[in-house]
């Protein structure tokens, strides 16, 4: 199972690693292990939220979330997005933006770095709707029952998400602004870009997963039907049929999961110049990692991962509103990417302890119940 599910994460890794020798030596493979590493620990969160998502979707969408899904998430993000980046910010050609990442590695590294307050208004809004939409969402199980009871009670309110992000998206774009000006006013205007990029994040998940969720429902609709049809067809005498997927469905949950993954990625690609800004080492590094991510996430899947341990999920969405909030805090400060990786691996550390804790809790209370009565059945024998 494992190896059927992380084959081909196995052999990007010894191709990935063979290409950083050929291109720069064993440093260079030094520096694409640490990126790998580097990848898979920030990203840990997006395989659980992802696997959340995934287990909707038939083992045809999963083998397309696989192949086509990978390709998007490690040349699409992890190559072409950062030399994209710099085209826009710096108004160069592709081909100039591809020259200036092989041949002018500082000069391009100060353009990503320019940008970033852009990458994380998009990424930060993004990853703040997906939070505040889980918190205040009622769920029959809850992790912390003592913080997501009256949360769910205010979810009531509506449109209180969009709200909520909207003020924390002015804030930080206030801030930054006082922090220009502070500094002699030479980027102020980046506080608009702030503004502009957090309403595009914004706008870009509620069409994105408005339309999931539409789908979806409709998915679900369909599949009651059909479900009721059956019966009725049965008690006539008649045979079965197979309940056919809607495709529009399982679509937009895909773009959903693909627009989920450039979010999460954004701290990756940023993080990744604290090591390297060689574009050939971090596309080779970040690849590596995103394809253990999208490997972990089919595992969680096929194992019932989440099923078996129910507060993983509440962790993993405790982890992404850290990150949407370090996101935005670093449109201003600087902050370590250890500091970044930890918090989600203590939070969905402590999501599965806390899992573990509830499993043997319910299997003593299973076992009390059953010894019980066994111990009835023996009194009424005798």
């Amino acid at each position: 199972m494992v190896l059927k599910t992380f084959g081909w994460s196995f052999a990007v890794t010894a191709l990935g690693l063979v290409a950083a020798v050929l291109f720069g030596g064993w440093t260079a493979l030094g520096i694409v292990a640490i990126l790998s590493v580097l990848e898979i620990s920030l990203s840990f969160d997006n395989a659980v939220v992802n696997a959340g998502i995934l287990k909707k979707m038939n083992a045809f969408w999963q083998k397309i979330f696989l192949t086509i899904g990978i390709l998007i998430a490690v040349f699409g993000m992890r190559l072409v997005f950062p030399v994209v980046i710099v085209a826009i910010s710096a108004s160069l050609g592709p081909i100039e933006a591809v020259d200036l990442a092989l041949n002018d590695k500082d000069m391009y590294q100060q353009l990503v770095t320019d940008a970033h307050p852009a990458i994380a208004a998009f990424g930060g809004m993004f990853l703040l709707m997906i939070f505040l939409d889980f918190i205040f969402e009622d769920r029959d199980i809850k992790w912390l029952g003592w913080l997501e009871r009256p949360l769910a009670k205010l979810g009531k309110v509506d449109m209180l998400s969009v709200c909520i992000a909207l003020i924390v998206l002015l804030i930080s774009a206030l801030t930054f602004a006082a922090n220009a000006h502070q500094h002699g006013g030479a980027h102020v205007d980046k506080a608009e870009t702030v503004l502009l990029s957090g309403i595009g994040g914004l706008i870009t998940y509620m069409i994105v997963g408005g339309l999931s969720g539409f789908f979806e429902d409709r998915l679900e609709e369909e599949e009651e039907r059909e479900h009721e049809a059956e019966e009725a067809a049965e008690r006539a005498g008649k045979p079965r049929s197979a309940v056919a997927l809607a495709g529009k469905a399982a679509f937009f949950m895909f773009l959903y999961l693909e627009v989920l993954d450039a979010s999460f990625s954004f701290d990756g690609v940023i993080g990744a110049f604290a090591i390297t800004n060689d574009i050939v080492l971090m596309a080779l590094g970040l690849g590596i990692g995103a394809m253990y991510v999208r490997s972990l996430t089919v595992y969680l899947v096929r194992q019932g991962t989440l099923d078996d341990y129910v507060y993983l999920e509440h962790g993993a969405h405790y982890a992404i509103g850290a990150l949407a909030m370090i996101l935005l805090v670093t449109i201003q400060y600087e902050i370590n990417e250890i500091i970044t990786g930890l918090i989600g691996v203590v939070l969905i550390g402590a999501s599965f302890w806390s899992s573990v804790r509830r499993n043997r809790a319910l299997a003593a209370a299973e076992g009390k119940a059953a010894a019980s009565d066994e111990k009835t059945e023996v009194s009424s024998g005798v």
